[in-house]
């Protein structure tokens, strides 16, 4: 049985989204921040980082978002959400997940607490360090933006849904609070496309699991 240590709104959202969408038998852990749950002895021993979230299948520990997305596509193949390995496709898939884990995500990151990379109480510091990630996540928002309409198409990858759509779902959903630039839902072409992941039924199943309350993104 799959294991997914998650918490509400955390980066275990995409792959319990992508959990619903392989309609593979799993079952949720929650990590209760509130309480430094991720910090305990008995989760650093999964995930010596002490982040969320932690993927457990069989015997294989996987931490690190990304790397449990790639793996839930590649061993619950026959709805091909991740194109076939060697094909072209296949490197577009790995520079989207790439740009955006590295990226987009790590900048949202440094968007929500800006105070860890200031001294502490350099309030004035953490406040640039969050205007300044704000302005870079808009760039990569103008970025994906252009890349829907570039393609044309309903997914990330064009027009065949992929472990990409709901990795940009909850990225994009981090932008709602926004307040020196637009959301990503204001964006053109973003709009539109997230309204169309949020209809899945395995995203509206992951959302109701996870008791999100509007707005989605």
């Amino acid at each position: 049985m799959i294991t997914l240590h998650y918490h509400p709104g955390n980066a275990s959202m995409a792959p319990h989204m992508l959990l619903h969408e392989l309609g593979v038998p799993f079952q949720l852990k929650l990590v209760d921040r509130a309480n430094a749950e991720q910090k305990t002895p008995a989760y650093l021993a999964l995930n010596p980082n002490g982040l969320i979230p932690v993927l457990e299948d069989g015997d294989l520990v996987l931490f690190e978002t990304a790397a449990i997305c790639l793996h839930l596509a590649d061993t619950h193949d026959s709805l091909r959400l991740a194109p076939v390995l060697g094909t072209p496709e296949r490197a577009h898939l790995y520079k989207w997940l790439m740009w955006m884990t590295n990226t987009l995500q790590a900048t949202l990151l440094h968007f929500f607490y800006g105070e860890r990379l200031v001294d502490e109480g350099n309030a004035d510091g953490a406040r640039q360090v969050k205007a300044h990630a704000q302005a870079k996540v808009h760039a990569c928002l103008l970025q994906l933006d252009a890349h829907l309409a570039r393609h044309g198409g309903s997914w990330m990858m064009g027009d065949r849904y992929s472990l990409l759509d709901p990795y940009a779902l909850m990225l994009c959903r981090w932008t709602r609070g926004f307040d020196q630039h637009p959301p990503a839902r204001e964006h053109a072409r973003i709009g539109p496309y997230l309204q169309r992941v949020l209809e899945r039924p395995a995203v509206q199943r992951a959302l109701a699991t996870e008791q999100l309350s509007a707005p989605w993104v």
